[in-house]
């Protein structure tokens, strides 16, 4: 089983109350091969909710809330249910503060992406659980699971 962001399945469960529907990953829960989970809402984070980004060890929002414990809360959460499904592999929104694999916002609000990983992403790693963000997922896809990067013929993860 692969484990994907809740937003990326279309879920409208972004901080600005929007989706970011990705067809690929839409394919694969269609298929009985993923399921969407959103942290940030097991965190107990409203939506919409005012953004927020990571700076070093903490997310806090634009106007300077720290609200990493809901973003570790909501980490742990996902990760019992991802066990819980035998996750191996996740496909998770990118440049998110919860989600990002790689780039994340540098947590000035200005834009700028700088090397690192939001706190599931940490988390799942910590775990063995596979990531790649929907950029990589989608670009590798091609049309062609097989190229994903992930086996998706008849094979539980």
């Amino acid at each position: 089983m692969i484990l994907v962001s809740a937003c990326l399945a279309g879920v409208k469960c972004r901080y600005n109350g929007e989706s970011f529907a990705c067809e690929h990953v839409i394919d694969l829960i269609s298929k009985g091969l993923a399921i969407p989970l959103c942290p940030e809402q097991l965190g107990g984070l409203p939506t919409p909710r005012e953004n927020a980004e990571q700076n070093g060890e903490k997310v806090q929002t634009r106007s300077g809330l720290d609200v990493t414990q809901a973003y570790k809360q909501g980490a742990e959460e996902a990760l019992r249910i991802a066990k819980l499904m035998g996750c191996k592999k996740a496909v998770l929104k990118s440049r998110s503060p919860s989600c990002g694999s790689g780039l994340i916002y540098n947590g000035k609000f200005s834009g700028e992406l700088v090397k690192g990983e939001g706190i599931f992403t940490q988390l799942l790693k910590a775990n063995h659980i596979e990531v790649v963000s929907e950029d990589d997922f989608s670009t590798n896809m091609n049309g062609h699971p097989e190229t994903s990067g992930f086996n998706t013929e008849n094979t539980y993860y």
